[in-house]
């Protein structure tokens, strides 16, 4: 449970004073096939565990259409992969209805009285990261259901309650407990503290409940079964969010939410960020998540080297360049992305980030030899009155890719934040065994709010605000404005990484889908070092980068990207990674 988290400990990402076991640790790998043994003509559904793309693909072939399938995935998620995502957590989601791509934002807020100082101790240090993960603090208002009502409004075809009738079975039934959730929640030892998650997970021995065993949620059944028949409002207000505010308020380290946070929580449709990269167009959701840019940014840095844009491979060369450019990126990212309601983008334009003269000029500074940690660009002629955000831990999360039989499309990245959110599980009021774990989103907003010269950061706490996010949902159209790719992963800010991993493989070299999501992981986040997935590299290319000034360290890196794309002569290819339980499924 703890390698990746020692190993970006080692790499200089965390301070030691952030010591937490890393969520969606590596567990056993699983070889995917290809995801679909052939393409599919109709319609596909990749996501983070079978039981949820079945669910989902049910959905699209009784007509439903992938904004339907996206809700069915969701529940079935909630249940069988709570480590994850939930009912209580958020989500960012891209659409595309054949015309247009929408942008919807069910990203977590700050509670009402939330303060920038909420995380800092009486002596006026920040809280350990794991201090603050670990309490009522860190619950946002949850907004994935709110954001997913929204969407069903405008682009359900099914009937709302219908869209639950998958997640409420399984919760009744019982689903068999897979190998990862076992090795997730036997490690971790907060959830033997919480008194309704802890009889869920354990016997009454304290042992895990093995593999294989069924698992019934009555509680998860009771709440879906009140989403279904009454709407979003039944998890809002009334007993389910009294029962999730008496948890965070009642908590050893009490936290702000209260029942008028959730009545008035509001999703947001944002406009999308779009831009063209080589011969494609990439959209994806701009802030409060800095995927999209950051991203980008990398994709555009690497552009401007020439080595680089040669490459078809994973050479020492072009990860020196994806260093160098992931270094600019994260240096950009810390200093401006936060809440567009709290903050200015650079020059009145997020998309300034990635004007093609200002990357030709932060390019400019990659050279040879790996330079120290960079700092902040200026575009847009900025006048910096903040201060770039601290590096700290980020996890968690999962993501969904959809295509309908009509030919729209939902990406859709999810998350609780760190696993198990903050470790508590809320019955929803229902007195019954089981429920779903609260999120503890709040701990992706930055613990010290002010940096080293005092300076306030963007990212800090105000209420109402939405903290800053890697997500990294991604449509990708070919030159005709066809779509040609569904895209995105978990992983906290290595998402960035795992995306561009990604987008790389399968657009500029050429790699079948599955190929490209197989690749080794790799990332860097300025501070720190080069991070590479164990075994990935040879030894004479390790040397290589040694022998150019990077600290390498080698890792697990446990992405769980989920793809479709299409292929020649009609249909969808999946991807699902192996590291990994999801699987494609499609007709």
């Amino acid at each position: 449970m703890r390698r990746l988290f020692c190993s970006l400990l080692l790499a200089g990402l965390l301070a030691p004073a952030q010591a937490l076991d890393q969520p969606e640790a590596a567990t056993t790998r699983t070889a995917k096939q290809g995801g679909l043994t052939t393409p599919a003509r109709h319609f596909a559904v990749s996501a983070a565990n079978p039981l949820a793309a079945e669910a989902g693909a049910a959905m699209l072939k009784a007509g439903g259409s992938a904004m339907d399938a996206a809700i069915a995935v969701q529940a079935v998620l909630g249940l069988v992969e709570p480590q994850s995502s939930g009912i209580a957590g958020g989500a960012f989601l891209l659409h595309w209805d054949g015309h247009q791509v929408q942008a919807l934002d069910g990203r977590e807020t700050a509670p009402a009285a939330a303060t920038p100082g909420m995380f800092l101790r009486p002596d006026g240090r920040p809280l350990a990261m794991r201090d603050a993960i670990l309490s009522g603090l860190s619950t946002g208002t949850p907004g994935v259901l709110a954001m997913l009502a929204e969407g069903h409004r405008r682009h359900g075809k099914l009937p709302w309650a219908r869209l639950f009738e998958p997640a409420i079975a399984l919760a009744e039934q019982g689903f068999a407990i897979s190998p990862r959730l076992f090795e997730l929640f036997s490690a971790e030892a907060a959830l033997r503290r919480d008194p309704q998650a802890a009889p869920y997970f354990f016997d009454a021995a304290g042992n895990p409940r093995p593999v294989g065993t069924l698992l019934k949620n009555p509680a998860y059944a009771a709440v879906l079964r009140g989403i279904a028949s009454q709407g979003v409002k039944a998890f809002y207000t009334g007993p389910v969010a009294e029962d999730i505010v008496r948890r965070v308020q009642g908590h050893a380290r009490p936290g702000l939410l209260t029942t008028a946070d959730l009545a008035g929580y509001q999703p947001v449709l944002r406009p999308p960020l779009c831009n063209d990269w080589r011969s494609v167009r990439v959209c994806g959701f701009g802030p409060p998540t800095s995927g999209h840019l950051t991203l980008m940014q990398i994709l555009g840095l690497l552009e401007t080297q020439p080595a680089a844009r040669s490459a078809r491979g994973l050479t020492a060369d072009w990860l020196h360049a994806y260093a160098e450019s992931a270094k600019l990126a994260f240096a950009d990212r810390a200093q401006f992305i936060a809440d567009p309601a709290f903050v200015t983008a650079p020059g009145g334009d997020w998309l300034n980030l990635l004007a093609p003269a200002y990357l030709k000029a932060r390019g400019a500074l990659i050279g040879e030899r790996a330079m120290p940690p960079a700092t902040a660009g200026d575009p847009g002629a900025v006048k910096r009155s903040l201060a770039p955000q601290a590096q700290q831990l980020e996890a968690g999360t999962s993501h969904i890719s959809i295509v309908d039989a009509q030919g729209r499309a939902v990406a859709m990245t999810t998350s609780v934040e760190s696993a198990f959110g903050n470790r508590v599980m809320s019955d929803g009021g229902t007195g019954l065994a089981g429920g779903f774990m609260l999120n503890n989103q709040l701990t992706d907003f930055s613990l010290n709010p002010a940096g080293a010269d005092g300076r306030p950061v963007a990212n800090r706490v105000e209420a109402g605000k939405r903290p800053r996010s890697s997500m990294a949902p991604t449509l990708v159209f070919d030159r005709d404005g066809q779509l040609l790719m569904v895209a995105g992963s978990p992983g906290g800010p290595v998402i960035i990484h795992y995306v561009a991993k990604l987008l790389t493989g399968a657009l500029a070299w050429g790699l079948p889908v599955q190929q490209a999501v197989d690749l080794p992981n790799f990332g860097h986040f300025n501070a720190g070092s080069l991070i590479v997935e164990r075994a990935a590299l040879t030894a004479g290319q390790l040397a290589e980068l040694r022998g150019r000034g990077h600290q390498v360290v080698e890792a697990d890196l446990t992405s769980g990207l989920q793809v479709l794309m299409r292929v020649d002569g009609g249909g969808w290819a999946g991807g699902a990674d192996p590291r990994r339980e999801g699987i494609v499924k499609g007709e």
